[in-house]
């Protein structure tokens, strides 16, 4: 299910401020959260990851 376009801009911007993944809280993401991580991929999130 794709995200809200809201949330997905959302979580870019908050992803633009940190070198490691984080969730659309700007909390950093557990290696072991496995669902949170493929969601991250998938959206094109991990695109943003501040370099």
């Amino acid at each position: 299910m794709p995200l809200d376009p809201k949330i997905k801009k959302s979580w870019e911007e908050l992803q633009r401020k940190y070198p490691h993944p984080v969730n659309a809280l700007g909390i950093k993401i557990a290696d072991k959260d496995q669902m949170t991580l493929k969601v991250w991929k998938e959206e094109g999130i991990d695109k943003f990851v501040q370099k």
